[in-house]
């Protein structure tokens, strides 16, 4: 195997904590793990872990030299994937995604783009931004797909679309008759949240601040991590709120919810692809915001 067994006694000691875990798992005995993590210890003059209430826990050095053995087996794990793939004239990307974005028509996007490229196949994972700018460093992903704009000089992004918040109302709403609406007018009205878009919620704390709205002068209902549960809570009358328009574009479309814009307010926020500057297609990123463009 072209990566080096130390590498891999290394991680699998971290993966479980344990030498004589790891030694069974990689069928190696308990001294040969030892010896491998002696010998990376050597060659770099550092301690990899140090033991704390019987623990095994990475030092600092460790922990540097862990992030890159990660970077080095996703690299091995692309080659290999990317010879197999070269030979049957296939290629499969590894895609991640903000929590916020699962709820995008970014799904049925790249079911689409898969099913238009005959040969491709496509592995959506989901994760914390900092979790996917990480894994995106360490090439454990092609690229990830954001609703954020990040600064990360390890890091290329490029714009694929750009998402507006807005006011969601049911249909009957009095509001639902206006073609615009300012934060003056939901002053009085039950608000519900959508727990796991704090982005949102800071973009809208910061937009009504200029305004010199306290976001506490806001009647905040309902704060409801499923998204789902919040729609439904709008179409049967208990609130209003503040969401993403792609996250419910189906529901405008069939007009079960009302969509309406805010006045004099920036509440807009970037979709971006984010990868490596080494990627090494990016016809395929353009391929994909063409499909995203066009549904």
């Amino acid at each position: 195997m072209l990566l080096d067994s130390k590498i891999l006694s290394l991680l699998k000691v971290v993966e479980t904590g344990n030498y004589t875990l790891a030694g069974k798992e990689l069928n190696l005995t308990q001294p040969a793990i030892s010896q491998h993590i002696r010998a990376i210890e050597t060659e770099f003059h550092i301690h990899v872990f140090e033991r704390v209430d019987k623990k095994l826990i990475l030092t600092r050095e460790g922990e540097i030299l862990v992030r890159y053995c990660r970077r080095m087996q996703a690299l091995y794990n692309n080659l290999s994937k990317d010879l197999q793939n070269g030979a049957a004239r296939m290629h499969s990307l590894n895609i991640g995604v903000t929590r916020t974005m699962e709820y995008n028509r970014i799904s049925e996007v790249l079911a689409r783009y898969a099913g238009n490229h005959n040969g491709a196949t496509i592995t959506l994972e989901t994760d914390t931004l900092g979790g996917l700018r990480e894994r995106v460093h360490n090439y454990e992903l092609d690229f990830a797909i954001i609703d954020n704009d990040i600064r990360d000089n390890g890091i290329t992004t490029m714009l694929m679309d750009t998402d507006e918040m807005v006011l969601v109302v049911p249909p009957d709403h009095p509001l639902a008759r206006l073609e615009s609406v300012t934060i003056d007018d939901i002053r009085s009205e039950n608000i519900i949240l959508w727990m796991p878009d704090p982005g949102s919620r800071d973009l809208v704390r910061a937009s009504v601040k200029e305004k010199g709205i306290n976001e506490d002068d806001l009647n905040i209902i309902l704060e409801v991590e499923n998204l789902s549960t919040v729609k439904d809570l709008i179409s049967h009358g208990f609130g209003v709120s503040i969401l993403l328009k792609s996250v419910c574009i189906s529901e405008i479309r069939r007009k079960k919810l009302t969509a309406l814009p805010f006045k004099n307010l920036n509440l807009s926020r970037n979709i971006n692809f984010i990868y490596s500057k080494d990627f090494p297609d990016l016809q395929i990123l353009e391929g994909i915001a063409e499909v995203y463009r066009n549904m």
